[in-house]
């Protein structure tokens, strides 16, 4: 047997998400504010747009009725609901039939109905009772090929093989010739043509089909429910396109049964919808034909949408193809978040100022010099996972601990692709305008013939995302509707006009916003196994109107320069642990002392402000760090002196267990851990013995000797060593051999504690030295990386980069104190380590005209590669250089020979 677990396992790589990575749920990746669902014939709501599964499960599938439910219950004359018929219909147990039938009825519903019910419809209860004793048997035996998919199947289910064929046969006809009310018999015929498909006797059933079926003239639910199993009957004879074309009846005939017959379809014929188009004689098959060839070719639907149109504007199906439509578009307007992308053809994201009074903040949003950007979509990550795992574009770590990009993403431009996963920078955006304009010519066209509102509010939709709010909302204004569906996607598009139209955010506006808007601000809490269907799926709660609204309000304030609002919009307070920049922190803590906060502020904004122990010292422990990594001790000590109840930084414990599933409790740190202020080792002020970040600082790190400075304790906390750093500092404005030991010492802590020390996480606000984006070279002269807000943080690692020329200032001054050769070894060592530094940070800015897709890419970056390591020995081996000439004899440069692999290459150059 062909085991096919490889295509399986990469097909659900396709379809799954996962917060923790680049990989995420297509239908996550926008907001879904035209809601396709408002379509009024909700049986084609399988068939609206997404790409995370086969048909489109965004809606209650109590939407769709089953057509059998609704046709017993006209046979019992409405006597019952819908809800109490499907119970008597499919949950009620045979025997429980059986004793109404006896006159003695159990069943709290039976009993309502009372035991006249049973005379007055006897022959369909009796009919029930048959069908009850048959549905455990009803599914076809399952027969093994060489080409079945692998899986575990259970060889005891019952099928239909185990019943006495003959016998059931018998009494079927029986039952058959006996009945006299028209669908009962049919019913009946509807069991003969199914035994006999499930038990694999195909002419059989299709006889079936000719002799107790099609002679009763109905062409109900009862009729194509047996057409169905006919169809089946003959894909098993390999009648191929008369199975194809009766699947299509019973697509086109039903309302319960249309995802499964349009798989039959799939199944039956490889040309099946044009197959199907060429049997195709009335309008309302042509129609359908066009619908189906549409949906499964789905790249430029207006061509097909036209021949519809044509056909039938009032069709519903017409209308599922414009959401579908609509849909795809809003996938590329309206994406969740802009990575680092052009966002001139946003409908809600803008660019430069909101007005004269803007701050200066703007022209980082306007540069033309920026990194060329992009929005990062669901199948350009799918393009970098193939091509990462086949070798393609990965990012590496080198021998000397630093990491290189290879390359850059590339997309084939297929023309005949459709073009609208896609944006800026791929060659896309101008038939994505195109299809745009084409799509709102058509709905112009057609809400002037059609009947139906939707129209209406779709080209509104279409004038929205072209930015053409005033249009879009004279559009709303004049529709006139009943349709509480419709009326609702109406005051939705409304509000989005209203706000997205508003270029900058005041305090009046935000009145206005919590006076009439609240509903889509002030969130409500929403338990999972409560929640709707349209708002949360498996992987929890997916983009919302109000997302996209705190987006744009985010967008506003960052462009007005208020990057503290605009931070709290997307974020709590707590995140800033992640990128500790100064400039941001600053605006958020502006923010949180502002007096007078408007209602907004203060329930919208501000309830970010989450608990992160106590708030001021938090800020303040957040600036010490950043003084301290300036050097400016005396500044860092005036911070940690207020910062002394620091709570620790805020971090989550993540447990998983059988019984409870995940739970999330706050981390609390033990006495002797380090939590971002206390517990820091006297090796801060070590050196290396070798380079391993895994390994404990005893082993990775030894001290330096500190017996002339006796105030260094073993163990500190930040304000403790911030006054160390000081007195080190006085004593090192000396001229003795202490002062220079003094010296050293402040040029190791500040190495120690860069992003090539062993003690990186000690001022950036984290809890240990495990890598992470915050420790990469940043590439990029902006003081803020963030362009259009700060949505997605923690997306976009940056803190402030090292200045590597403080410690070396140190070690300057230590090497022209000390008398000692050996230490002066150490210390030379130390400034070509902290020269290193410097190397990376250029190298990470240096331009490089040349991307993956260059054909002559690999040369290009081994000719860059080598004029780097030139400049690097040219400019960046200074100390490395004089360590050489000068101390090369010494035992500490032999030592250091045998532990760095680089500098013993450089020695023996």
């Amino acid at each position: 047997m062909k085991k096919y677990i490889l295509s399986l396992a990469v097909v659900s790589l396709f379809y799954t998400k996962s917060d923790a990575c680049a990989w995420s749920d297509p239908d996550y990746d926008y907001f879904n504010l035209f809601t396709q669902s408002i379509i009024k014939d909700k049986a084609y709501l399988p068939f609206l747009h997404n790409y995370s599964s086969r048909f489109y499960g965004g809606y209650n599938p109590s939407l769709i009725p089953d057509d059998n439910i609704e046709t017993w219950k006209k046979f019992f004359n409405n006597q019952l609901s819908y809800t109490e018929t499907q119970n008597l219909v499919y949950k009620m147990s045979m025997n429980d039939l059986n004793a109404l039938k006896n006159g003695s009825p159990a069943n709290p519903l039976l009993q309502k109905l009372g035991t006249g019910f049973y005379q007055k419809y006897k022959e369909g209860l009796d009919y029930l009772i048959e069908a009850k004793y048959l549905e455990p048997y009803m599914s076809i035996n399952y027969v093994e090929s060489d080409n079945s998919f692998y899986y575990d199947r259970d060889a005891n289910r019952k099928n239909a093989t185990a019943l006495d064929y003959n016998k059931t046969i018998a009494a079927l006809t029986s039952l058959y010739n006996a009945a006299r009310n028209p669908e009962i018999k049919q019913r009946y015929g509807y069991q003969l043509v199914r035994l006999n498909h499930y038990t694999r006797n195909y002419d059989s059933a299709m006889q079936a089909f000719k002799t107790y079926v099609a002679p009763i003239k109905l062409k109900g639910t009862v009729y194509f429910m047996s057409l169905d199993q006919l169809a089946g009957a003959q894909r098993g004879l390999e009648m191929n396109s008369d199975a194809n074309w009766n699947f299509f009846q019973v697509f086109m005939n039903s309302k319960d049964r249309k995802e499964s017959a349009f798989v039959s379809m799939k199944l039956s014929d490889t040309a099946s919808f044009s197959n199907i188009m060429k049997r195709a004689n009335t309008n309302e098959e042509k129609n359908m034909a066009y619908f189906l060839l549409g949906y499964e070719d789905f790249n430029n639907p207006i061509p097909t949408m036209e021949k519809m149109y044509e056909i039938n504007p009032d069709s519903e199906i017409l209308k599922v193809m414009a959401a579908r439509s609509i849909n795809e578009l809003e996938r590329s307007y309206l994406p969740t978040y802009y990575y680092t992308s052009d966002a001139a053809n946003s409908p809600y994201i803008q660019r430069g100022k909101a007005d004269n009074n803007t701050s200066s903040k703007d022209a980082k949003a306007t540069s033309t010099t920026e990194v060329k950007e992009e929005k990062i979509s669901f199948w350009q990550k799918i393009v970098r996972f193939f091509k990462n795992l086949f070798g393609g574009s990965k990012s590496k770590e080198s021998a000397d601990g630093k990491k290189t990009d290879q390359s850059d993403d590339e997309l084939l431009d297929n023309p005949n692709r459709i073009p609208f996963y896609t944006t800026s920078g791929y060659g896309y955006d101008d038939k994505m305008k195109d299809y745009l304009d084409d799509l709102q010519k058509f709905t112009d066209k057609t809400k002037e013939k059609s009947k139906d509102e939707y129209w209406q509010i779709a080209d509104a939709y279409l004038k929205f995302l072209k930015k053409d709010y005033k249009g879009s909302t004279e559009i709303l204004e004049d529709i006139k509707t009943t349709n509480p569906e419709y009326l609702e996607e109406i005051k939705r598009m409304k509000v989005l006009n209203d706000i997205v139209s508003q270029p900058r955010i005041d305090a009046a506006y935000e009145d206005h916003l919590m006076k009439d808007y609240a509903e889509y601000f002030v969130e409500k809490k929403v338990e999972k196994d409560t929640a709707t269907t349209d708002n949360f799926d498996y992987y929890g709660e997916v983009p919302s109107t109000a997302d996209f609204l705190k987006d744009v309000m985010a967008n506003r304030y960052f462009l007005q320069g208020e990057d503290g609002k605009s931070f709290l919009m997307n974020n709590k307070l707590s995140d800033l642990q992640y990128n500790p920049n100064s400039g941001l922190v600053k605006s958020v803590e502006e923010f949180y002392r502002k007096p007078n906060k408007t209602q907004f502020e203060q329930q919208i904004i501000a309830k970010n402000m989450d608990s992160v122990g106590n708030i001021d010292a938090f800020f303040n422990t957040i600036y010490g760090d950043r003084a301290m990594r300036l050097a400016d001790f005396e500044k860092a000590k005036s911070y940690y002196e207020k910062a002394k109840s620091f709570a620790g930084i805020p971090r989550q414990n993540y447990e998983w267990t059988e019984k409870n599933g995940q739970t999330i409790t706050p981390k609390q740190y033990t006495s002797a851990e380090y939590d971002g202020f206390k517990n820091i080792s006297n090796l801060v002020f070590g050196h290396n013995v070798w380079e391993s970040f895994g390994s404990p600082d005893a082993e990775s790190m030894k001290a330096e000797s500190y017996t002339d400075f006796p105030f260094i304790k073993t163990n500190m906390d930040k304000l403790e060593l911030a006054d160390v750093l000081i007195q080190l500092k006085k004593i090192g404005n000396g001229t003795d051999e202490k002062a220079a030991k003094a010296n050293q010492l402040i040029g190791n802590l500040l190495y120690n504690t860069s992003i090539l020390g062993y003690y990186r996480e000690l001022f950036v606000m984290d809890i240990d030295n495990s890598n992470g984006g915050k420790y990469d070279f940043w590439n990029t002269d902006r003081k803020n990386p963030y362009k259009y807000y700060y949505k997605n943080f923690l997306d976009t690692s940056y803190i402030e980069p090292d200045n590597f020329d403080l410690s070396i200032n140190y070690y300057q001054k230590a090497l022209k104190l000390s008398n000692n050769k050996e230490e002066k070894a150490r210390i030379l060592f130390q400034m070509a380590s902290a020269e290193q530094g410097k190397y990376y940070q250029y190298e990470a800015k240096a331009p490089k005209d040349f991307d993956y897709s260059d054909p002559k890419w690999s040369e290009k970056e081994d000719a860059r590669q080598k004029e780097m390591d030139n400049l690097k020995n040219q400019k960046y081996r200074t100390y490395f250089a004089q360590l050489k000439t000068q101390y090369s004899e010494t035992e500490a440069a032999k030592s250091l020979m045998g532990s760095c692999s680089y500098f013993s290459y450089f020695m023996k150059r």
